[in-house]
C-alpha cells in the first residue's frame, strides 16, 4: 500500500484514529481489569481461536461518538460486540464475541444490529459460527431506563431513542434458529452468562464453559437472592458443574484455551454448511488393524460392567474420539471419530451408568445427536449396550417413555448411513431403537450379544407367576424355569433365523466398520435434512 497522500488523506487519517480508538475497547482500566481477573479481552480471545492473522473485522468503528462543541470527534466507545471472518484449520467461519470491557453484553451499549449480522453472515454465507459469549450477550439493564440528566450515558435500551421501557423482542433470533439447520454453531460460554446470552449459548450444535470462570443463568444471583426466595452464589446458581449435568451446556473445559481447541476440533469433523460434505481427514490409522484385547473386555457375567470407551478408542482412527456431553446423560456415549479417514458419528451404551439402560435424559441426548448427525450428513456407528428403558417411579416422574420415543422416532427418522454393533445387551423399546430397523441393517453381532423383548432375570417371575406360586418349591421351580430359557437366548439360535445378520470375532469391529465408513461416503446427500434440528 502506497505511502503517498492522496485526495482522501484525511478522512483516511479519521478511519485510522476511529479504529484505534476501537481497539481500546473499555479502555485501559477495564481491560485490565478483565485481566485480572484471569479472562482474555475479546481481542485475544479471537487471535488465540483463528489462524494467525486471518480475522477481518466487520463494523469495527460502530459505536457511542463524543465530540466537541466544533463536532470533532474526540472519544469513541464501541459496540461491546465484535464480529467477523477468519478462518479456523484453513476454512473460513463466522466468529462473533461480546466485549465485557465495555458492558458486559447489556443493551445500553450494544447495537443489535451487529448480533442479528453475525448471524445473517453465516447462514447466508453458509459458514459455520462461533459465538464468544460474556455477559448478558445483548439483553438488558435497568441503567439504560435511568433518565436522570446527570447521567452521562445514552437510554435507549438498545431499542430506539429515549429512556422508556419497551415490549420483550429479540431482533434476529430467527436467523439464529435457522442457522442450526445450515451450520455448525458453536457457543463458548467465557464469563457470566445470563438471559439473552444463555439463550445463545444453548441455541447450539455444540456449547463449552470455563470451569471456574464460567456461570450461565436465566437470572443471575441479585436478582434471584432478591425475587426467588433463596441465596446463591454465582457456581452454586449455574456453575458449569451444575450446567453440564442438566443437559443444558455439553462441557466443560480448565482453560479458556482449552475452549477454543474444542472449538476447533468439533468443527474439525464437519462440514462447512449442509450443503457441503464432511471431509475425509488424513489417513493415520491401519483400516485393518485388529485388537485382541476386544476378546475378553465384555465380561461373560452379564451383571459385570466394563469400559466402553476402550472398546470405541480401540475400533476408530487411533486418537481421533472427541466426546460430547461426557456428563449428562451418562448411560448413552456420545461423540465424533474417523473411520480410515472418514468421519462419523458415534453412539454407544455405557453399562457403568444404569447398566446402559436410557433414562430420560439419555434419551434426550440421543435425539440431539442424531439430529447432528442427520444434518450434517454423518454416517453413524452404534456400539449396543442397552438392557431397555430404565424402570421405577424416577423413570416414570421423568416421562422416559415419551423422551425415548422422541429419540425413537429420531433414529427411524434418520437417512444417513448406520452401522449397529451389537456388543452385548438388546432389550425392550429401547433396544428396538438401535437403529432404523426399517432400512437395510448394516448390523454385527459379537458373540456376547443378548437380546430380547425383556430379560430373562427380569420376566421370569412375571411370565411365570401362577406356576411359582402354585409350586411348592418355587425357588427351584425358578431355577429350572430361568435354565431352560438361558439355553435358546444363545445369539447363534437368533442367527439360525437370521434374526441378526452376522456374529463376528470382535477383533473383526475395526477392519468392517473401516468398510463400512468407506462405502458409506458416497452415499452421504448434500442438502438440508428432511426434519429440521432440534434445538
Amino acid at each position: 500500500m502506497s505511502d503517498q497522500p492522496g485526495e482522501w488523506a484525511p478522512e483516511l487519517e479519521e478511519l485510522r484514529a476511529r479504529e484505534a480508538l476501537a481497539e481500546q475497547m473499555g479502555g485501559q482500566e477495564k481491560v485490565t481489569r478483565q485481566h485480572d481477573r484471569g479472562k482474555k479481552d475479546v481481542r485475544q480471545r479471537i487471535d488465540l481461536l483463528l489462524d494467525e492473522g486471518s480475522f477481518h473485522e466487520i463494523g469495527k468503528i460502530a459505536g457511542r461518538p463524543t465530540y466537541d462543541a466544533d463536532g470533532q470527534l474526540i472519544d469513541l466507545q464501541p459496540a461491546n460486540f465484535i464480529f467477523g471472518r477468519g478462518k479456523i484449520n484453513q476454512r473460513p467461519v463466522v466468529v462473533a464475541g461480546d466485549d465485557f470491557t465495555v458492558r458486559g453484553g447489556a443493551a445500553d451499549a450494544s447495537i443489535p444490529a451487529k448480533q442479528v449480522a453475525a448471524e445473517q453472515m453465516a447462514g447466508e454465507l453458509r459458514l459455520p459460527i462461533v459465538r464468544l459469549i460474556d455477559g448478558t450477550g445483548g439483553g438488558g439493564s435497568v441503567k439504560s431506563l435511568d433518565s436522570d440528566p446527570k447521567k452521562k450515558r445514552e437510554t435507549t435500551g438498545g431499542h430506539g431513542g429515549g429512556a422508556r421501557t419497551y415490549v420483550p423482542y429479540v431482533p434476529g433470533w430467527e436467523h439464529a434458529v435457522t442457522n442450526l439447520s445450515i451450520v455448525p454453531v458453536v457457543a463458548l460460554a467465557l464469563g457470566p452468562v445470563a438471559g439473552l446470552g444463555a439463550a445463545r449459548m444453548v441455541t447450539s450444535h455444540y456449547s463449552v464453559m470455563v470451569k471456574g470462570l464460567s456461570q450461565m443463568f436465566v437470572a443471575g444471583p441479585p436478582v434471584v437472592n432478591r425475587l426467588g426466595g433463596e441465596q446463591v452464589d454465582k457456581e452454586s446458581l449455574g456453575g458449569s458443574r451444575l450446567q453440564t449435568r442438566s443437559g443444558a451446556v455439553d462441557d466443560e473445559v480448565a482453560s479458556e484455551e482449552e475452549a477454543f481447541e474444542r472449538a476447533r476440533q468439533f468443527l474439525s469433523y464437519l462440514p462447512s454448511s449442509v450443503y457441503d460434505l464432511p471431509a475425509r481427514g488424513e489417513v493415520t490409522d491401519d483400516p485393518d488393524r485388529t485388537d485382541e484385547a476386544l476378546l475378553s473386555v465384555v465380561p461373560r457375567d452379564r451383571r459385570k460392567v466394563y469400559q466402553v470407551r476402550t472398546v470405541i478408542n480401540s475400533v476408530v482412527d487411533q486418537g481421533t474420539f472427541f466426546e460430547m456431553g461426557k456428563n449428562f446423560g451418562r448411560s448413552a456415549v456420545t461423540g465424533f471419530a474417523r473411520l480410515d479417514g472418514w468421519p462419523v458419528a458415534v453412539l454407544a451404551g455405557d453399562s457403568f451408568h444404569y447398566g446402559g439402560s436410557w433414562t430420560a435424559d439419555a434419551a434426550q441426548k440421543v435425539t440431539r445427536f442424531v439430529d447432528l448427525a442427520e444434518t450434517f450428513h454423518l454416517p453413524v456407528v452404534h456400539l449396543v449396550d442397552n438392557p431397555g428403558f430404565l424402570i421405577g417411579t424416577e423413570s416414570e416422574q421423568a416421562g422416559t417413555i415419551r423422551h425415548g420415543s422422541r429419540a425413537m422416532a429420531a433414529i427411524y427418522q434418520a437417512s444417513v448411513p448406520w452401522c449397529s454393533i451389537l456388543l452385548r445387551k438388546v432389550f425392550g423399546v429401547a433396544g428396538a431403537a438401535h437403529s432404523p430397523a426399517h432400512r437395510f441393517q448394516y448390523r454385527y453381532a459379537w458373540p456376547s450379544g443378548d437380546w430380547g423383548s425383556l430379560p430373562v432375570e427380569g420376566g421370569v417371575e412375571a411370565a411365570y407367576r401362577s406356576d411359582l406360586e402354585a409350586s411348592d418349591d418355587p425357588e427351584a421351580l425358578l431355577a429350572e424355569i430361568t435354565e431352560r430359557l438361558n439355553a435358546v437366548r444363545s445369539p447363534f439360535r437368533t442367527a439360525e433365523g437370521f434374526l441378526v445378520e452376522e456374529i463376528i470375532d470382535p477383533r473383526e469391529t475395526r477392519p468392517l466398520l473401516c468398510e463400512f465408513a468407506n462405502l458409506a461416503a458416497p452415499l452421504r446427500t448434500a442438502g438440508p435434512a428432511r426434519y429440521p434440528y432440534r434445538p
